[in-house]
C-alpha cells in the first residue's frame, strides 16, 4: 500500500505540473486543431459521405509521432538537468514508483486530449449511423498507441539531460516502429526478403496492430503487443535511471 501511495503522489504531482503551466492547454489545442484539420480538410471526412471515423484515426500515428515526444521529453530530462531527480529518489520514492507515477499522469493527460475529440463522434452520428463498436475499438487502439509512444519518450528522456535530443531520439524510434509495418515498406521487403522476415518486421510495427483495432477487431494479441512495448520501454527506462543515478 505504501508503494501505491508513492506512485499516486508522483502521479498527482506530475498531473498538477501540466496544468500549472500553459503546456497542457497548448498541447490540447494543437492536437485538437491538427486532428480536425487532417480529418475534415485533408482526409475529406464530409466528402466521403460515410459515417465512419476511419479518416480520423488514420492520422493519429503521425500526430502522436511529433506531439507525444514533445510531452515526454521533459519528464526525466528536466529532472536530471535541474538536479531534482536525486532529491526525488531520496524522498522514499524508488525509481520504479517515480517512473510509474510519471507514466500514469502523462498517459491520462494524453487520454484526456483524445477524449476531447468527442465532437468528431457526434458529427459522425449526425451524418449517419456509425458502428459504435468500431469507434470504441479505434479509441482503444489510439489510447494504447499514445501509451506506446509515451513509453518510448520516457526512455529517451531518461537517457539525456537535453530535451531536444530526447525529442529527436523519440521521433526516430517512433518513426521506425511506424514505418516497419507501413505498406510501402513491407512491399519493398517482399520483393527480396522471405515472407517470414517480412512478417517479423511487420509484427514489431505499431501500424500492424493499430490498424487491426482501428477496423474494430479487438485481438488479444494486439493488446499484448502494446502492453509488451510499454512494459519493455518502462523496464529499459528504469534500468537507465538506476545506472544514471548510481553514476
Amino acid at each position: 500500500m505504501d508503494a501505491i501511495r508513492q506512485v499516486r503522489a508522483v502521479a498527482k504531482r506530475e498531473w498538477k505540473s501540466y496544468f500549472d503551466s500553459p503546456l497542457a492547454y497548448v498541447f490540447i489545442i494543437i492536437f485538437l486543431m491538427l486532428a480536425g484539420f487532417f480529418t475534415f480538410s485533408v482526409a475529406g471526412f464530409y466528402e466521403s459521405r460515410q459515417a465512419s471515423l476511419g479518416p480520423f484515426f488514420t492520422w493519429h500515428p503521425w500526430l502522436y509521432l511529433i506531439l507525444v515526444p514533445a510531452v515526454a521529453m521533459r519528464l526525466w530530462a528536466e529532472e536530471r538537468r535541474s538536479g531534482t531527480i536525486e532529491l526525488l529518489f531520496t524522498l522514499s520514492v524508488t525509481p520504479l514508483q517515480a517512473l510509474i507515477g510519471k507514466f500514469i499522469a502523462a498517459w491520462l493527460f494524453l487520454v484526456l486530449a483524445l477524449a476531447l475529440t468527442f465532437p468528431v463522434v457526434l458529427t459522425a452520428c449526425y451524418l449517419g449511423e456509425p458502428d459504435l463498436g468500431v469507434i470504441l475499438s479505434g479509441y482503444l487502439g489510439s489510447a494504447l498507441l499514445a501509451g506506446a509512444y509515451l513509453a518510448v519518450g520516457l526512455f529517451t528522456s531518461a537517457m539525456t539531460r537535453n530535451q531536444v535530443i530526447s525529442f529527436i531520439l523519440a521521433v526516430v524510434i517512433g518513426l521506425f516502429l511506424v514505418l516497419a509495418g507501413y505498406p510501402p515498406v513491407t512491399d519493398f521487403f517482399t520483393q527480396w526478403a522471405p515472407s517470414g522476415v517480412v512478417e517479423g518486421i511487420a509484427a514489431v510495427s505499431f501500424m500492424t496492430h493499430y490498424d487491426t483495432l482501428q477496423r474494430g477487431i479487438v485481438d488479444f494479441r494486439d493488446l499484448v503487443y502494446f502492453a509488451s512495448v510499454i512494459g519493455f520501454m518502462l523496464f529499459a527506462t528504469q534500468w537507465t535511471l538506476r545506472n544514471r543515478t548510481a553514476g
